[in-house]
């Protein structure tokens, strides 16, 4: 049986003055109407204008070398700004992907003229980049995707369909993973590539999936017959399938997985004050213990990955572990402080409660099922 790996890790004392920088420019921004928190603001929180301030302050691209534009800091820089937006409940959604795993890709994978072309709007919070990875028809089997390029003279012919496109109506680009070889049963990673597919070009449907709230952030985006030239290929044709795999550790393992209702339990603490049942302080003991040994256990991961040390199995648990606690933030709010019993109209629980329920479902779903999350960890293990 394997083990997993998640080795002793510490922020530099540096760090945080970096962490009181951030906050203070957030007490400034909510002070002066810079934006309105928001549970699960790195997907539902659109600000342009809100990017583009990161973008000044030097937040956006942080880890990509100075030679690109970046600020050549450590993940761990980038940790720390991360964890201050999410834990404001801030309007970071707009620029989140690219932020997070399509300008690292780029600065990796990518060509000289898709950095010159992308990565400068990317870091100054101008560029938005979507996912196209889930499909309709594939469920949570990803190897299952019939999104096909075939090759023409100059470039490649794209047609399908993608799915849960957080941002897509908002977005410039997007990374699609597509067939460019016949699926072969016996092998169904092999054959597979990634696209840099530009938006506002013929042939390309992008359609609303709203959500229960009536909110939209998820797409379904189809593709008729797209053409995309030869210079927009990421990294090798045919070896899509390990390229998108690396990009998932840092997709699952990031403080978004844990942080998403932290507003709501911000919002619970405060009321806490008043109270004098030693259940709600049993249960916001429990919170508390879960949300330290997260912090850690992803932070933990982002040191892992800024060695270049694997850590597949490791992020994957971070977010299984992660999402049910986001949903367990809203069912404690509820049991312990119930909503109808709440009289301020006006109040930022009752406004966060909402969110945090309405979103809840989407939590354990979104960059793959917890149920396939698990399988994920008992083969990473050995177990099956």
């Amino acid at each position: 049986m394997s083990l997993m790996n998640f080795p002793s890790a510490h922020l530099p004392p540096h760090l945080l003055e970096l962490r009181e920088e951030v906050r203070s420019f957030l007490s400034h921004e909510l002070n002066t109407g810079g934006f309105e928190p928001t549970v699960d603001g790195w997907l539902s929180g659109y600000s342009p204008e809100f990017s583009k301030k990161l973008g000044k302050q030097g937040w956006l691209g942080m880890t990509l070398p100075k030679e690109v534009g970046g600020q050549g800091k450590s993940p761990l820089d980038r940790f720390v700004v991360i964890e201050e937006l999410l834990a404001a409940g801030a309007p970071v959604s707009a620029h989140w992907v690219g932020d997070r795993q399509t300008a690292p890709l780029l600065v990796t994978l990518g060509t000289d003229s898709q950095r010159k072309k992308y990565l400068p709007g990317m870091i100054s919070g101008e560029i938005y980049f979507a996912i196209g990875l889930s499909e309709p028809n594939a469920g949570s089997d990803l190897a299952a995707l019939t999104t096909k390029a075939t090759k023409v003279d100059g470039g490649w012919r794209l047609t399908g369909r993608k799915i849960w496109s957080s941002g897509a109506h908002h977005c410039h680009a997007m990374i699609v993973l597509c067939r460019t070889l016949p699926l072969d049963e016996k092998n169904r990673h092999a054959g597979l590539s990634q696209l840099i597919l530009d938006l506002d070009q013929p042939g390309i449907e992008v359609r609303p999936i709203h959500l229960i709230s009536g909110e939209h952030h998820f797409n379904e985006v189809s593709f008729d017959d797209v053409l995309i030239p030869d210079n927009m290929v990421v990294g090798e044709i045919n070896n899509g399938w390990q390229q998108a795999m690396g990009e998932l550790a840092y997709e699952r393992s990031g403080p978004e997985r844990f942080l998403s209702t932290f507003p709501l339990f911000t919002e619970v603490l405060n009321m806490a004050q008043n109270s004098q049942d030693p259940g709600v302080y049993r249960a916001i003991g429990s919170l508390s213990a879960q949300l330290l040994a997260l912090h850690q256990l992803s932070l933990r991961v982002t040191t892992s990955l800024s060695k270049g040390e694997s850590a597949d199995t490791e992020a994957v648990l971070v977010k299984d572990m992660g999402t049910q606690f986001e949903r367990e933030i809203a069912e404690t709010a509820r049991l312990i402080f119930p909503y109808e019993d709440i009289s301020d109209d006006d109040s930022h629980y009752q406004r966060f409660y909402q969110q945090a329920v309405l979103q809840a479902p989407g939590f354990t779903l979104r960059g793959g099922t917890n149920e396939i999350l698990r399988g994920i960890v008992a083969r990473g293990l050995g177990l099956r």
